[in-house]
């Protein structure tokens, strides 16, 4: 039996989480590499979300105070 080396694509698998400057990149758990981002790049983010300080947030709405009446329920309806 003979071994060949391959090259498969696996780009549509990998993923980049934006960390201390760099984005790191993970195929499933296991880091294989990384891009450093310049000091002066910017991030464009679409409509709801935004970039601060190496961090993203999304924009969500949300109730200040929840009524008391839906937070008690159980996982089958009934509060």
């Amino acid at each position: 039996m003979v071994l060949k080396s391959n090259k498969i694509d696996i780009t549509d698998r990998v993923v980049g989480k934006l960390k201390d400057g760099e984005i790191k990149l993970y195929l499933e758990n296991e880091k294989i590499g990384s891009i450093h981002l310049p000091q002066e790049s910017s991030i464009q983010m679409d409509h709801h979300f935004e970039s601060d300080k190496q961090k993203i947030y999304q924009h969500v709405t949300t109730t200040d105070s929840p009524q008391a009446r839906y937070t008690d329920c159980d996982e089958g309806g009934w509060c």
